[in-house]
């Protein structure tokens, strides 16, 4: 069974962060490790309080993690939130560590949880130029929303011509979410180096947090079955639109991952793709 590494958030009432993407991960026979860098009971959203995880318990957590093997035994590390310019200095340091001459190479995957429009940025600058400086340049592929893309690159982006620009600017191979797409659709886009893909779905007046943690999951977890990362893109869009369609179906506030376990993993709601 593949096994993967996710360093962010946990919300124990709420799907979303690093515990939302435990299910995710779960559901397509992925064994999770989390290591939490911050600790909530419900989302930061409702304006609940949450505990930071100090330099200290954070490195030691990693060093027990360490200690039973996992670090050999890693297909998938996912980078999320982080509370501190250290939380981030320590995961660098790590993950420079754990693939340096490593027979089995994980593949990483930084979500830059930086911020959003309208709002802008939501953690702390150091914390932003941390992850920029130090986990973006050793990323397989970033997941950033359109203003975080933006952030990174120093620029405003528009909309998905500027996104492609802008990513293949960076260096990183990128899906990108919260792209404006055609009048009435939202969608996530795919830049690497060979193509550009925009795969859009129906835009909602509202929808529950969580959709881009479960995104990354989705399309991390298709990238370690085998598929191409356009197809895999495609999986994770589909998989985001079933969860939120199911969400308002049962008038919930969070994503019901368990109950969807298979959709997640089989998903079938519509998109359009569009190559750019």
């Amino acid at each position: 069974m593949p096994v993967a590494l996710i360093l962010s958030s946990f919300v124990a009432a709420s799907r979303i962060g690093g515990a939302a993407q435990q299910y995710v991960l779960a559901a397509h026979r992925i064994d999770p490790v989390l290591a939490p860098t911050v600790m909530f009971g419900r989302s930061p959203a409702t304006g609940a309080a949450g505990e930071v995880t100090s330099p200290a318990v954070l490195r030691r957590m990693l060093a027990d993690i360490e200690a039973d093997a996992m670090f050999g035994m890693l297909d998938l590390v996912i980078t999320g939130h982080f509370s501190s310019a250290a939380q981030v200095e320590i995961a660098a340091n790590l993950l420079e560590r754990v693939r340096l001459g490593a027979e089995r190479r994980p593949m990483l995957i930084v979500d830059p949880i930086m911020g959003d429009a309208p709002k802008g940025l939501y953690v702390k600058p150091e914390v932003a130029e941390a992850v920029a400086d130090r986990l973006v340049p050793l990323a397989d592929w970033i997941t950033p929303n359109l203003w975080e893309l933006g952030r990174l690159a120093g620029t405003e982006v528009v909309g998905a011509e500027d996104a492609v620009a802008v990513t293949r600017g960076l260096g990183r191979p990128a899906l990108i979410t919260s792209v404006p797409a055609r009048d009435g659709e939202i969608g996530i886009l795919l830049v690497d180096a060979a193509q550009a893909v925009l795969i859009a779905h129906p835009r909602l007046d509202q929808a529950p947090n969580g959709t881009g943690d479960l995104v990354t999951a989705c399309f991390g977890a298709a990238l370690l079955a085998g598929e191409a990362p356009a197809a895999a893109a495609e999986r994770a869009a589909r998989a985001a639109a079933e969860a939120v369609a199911a969400s308002r179906a049962r008038r919930s506030a969070d994503l019901p991952l368990v109950a969807i376990a298979d959709r997640l993993v089989n998903p079938t709601a519509a998109v359009r793709v569009e190559r750019l």
